[in-house]
């Protein structure tokens, strides 16, 4: 089992990162966000990506979603901790708060969020949208970290760079989203089409712009407040890397079992080479 771990670079300083290496990957989408970093953490193998870059030069539309979750299933990853910045859509979720969330909203605008097209066309099921088992592994290590986390809410994904206008934050708050963010939904569409279990740690680090008590959300705000989260994080993935299940109980590897429109007699040859990471379970390749 190949764990990945999608964040900040700053979590490639864990203690107990070990036998690291730097692990560049060509793909059919491009190249990834950065090169990966693989070790062992708890003599399981981890692959570290930072979603924006080493220096943080990718805008949240610029990143090369496809790119990134090809290249971790051709690393042999077979389940994903995505840790993101998120601002605060309720009261009770105070800035440096952990939530686990379960379900996700989509407002980006012309993002790549499917593998399949050039002749192929899938379904997946995507209902939970989060790996059930990998999010309450993660629920287990929040706890045994000291970390105050909440189980399960609602992502809404928007397009960015700029942070929401106050109306749209107090819509978002009226359909019951818990917090936003700008990166978080293609990774587990993308996860799901690729057969990875994939949970998001939204790390809450303002109240956006809604609340009266609060001023609206700034860069320097979002900085101060992940650097104070810093170790958390990083006892936070350590943690559960050590106590994954090496057999997991959902059904997120085999998500593309009955996904396939296309009669298999049909599927392009250029198109199946290209995913072939993807589709070799279910092709037999």
């Amino acid at each position: 089992m190949v764990i990945g771990v999608i964040g900040g670079s700053g979590l490639y300083q864990i203690e107990g990162f070990t036998d690291v290496r730097e692990e560049s990957v060509d793909t059919p989408f491009g190249e990834p966000s950065d090169a990966f970093m693989v070790g062992r953490i708890a003599e399981r193998e981890v692959a570290f990506l930072p979603r924006h870059g080493r220096g943080h030069s990718l805008t949240p539309s610029e990143i090369p979603f496809r790119a990134n979750l090809w290249a971790m299933k051709a690393l042999g990853v077979t389940r994903i901790l995505s840790l993101s910045a998120v601002g605060s859509l309720r009261e009770a979720i105070v800035p440096g708060h952990f939530v686990m969330v379960d379900q996700f909203i989509d407002r980006t605008r012309g993002r790549k969020s499917t593998f399949f097209e050039d002749g192929i066309v899938a379904h997946v099921v995507f209902g939970d949208p989060v790996c059930g088992d990998l999010r309450t592994t993660l629920l287990e290590s929040a706890g045994a970290c000291g970390i105050t986390s909440h189980d399960g809410g609602t992502y809404v994904c928007m397009e960015g760079p700029a942070f929401s206008t106050r109306a749209e934050s107090e819509l978002y708050r009226s359909w019951g989203a818990d917090v936003i963010g700008m990166t978080n939904l293609q990774e587990a569409k993308l996860a799901r089409e690729a057969e990875i279990c994939y949970a998001t740690v939204a790390m809450s680090t303002d109240y956006d712009c809604w609340h009266e008590g609060h001023d609206d959300v700034t860069v320097d705000q979002v900085i101060e407040t992940l650097n104070a989260n810093a170790d958390q994080a990083k006892a936070l993935v350590v943690d559960a890397v050590g106590r994954m299940s090496l057999e997991p109980a959902c059904s997120c590897g085999t998500s593309l079992q009955s996904a396939i429109l296309t009669p298999r007699d049909s599927l392009p040859t250029a198109a199946c080479e290209r995913l072939a990471p993807i589709l070799g379970r279910v092709l037999g390749t």
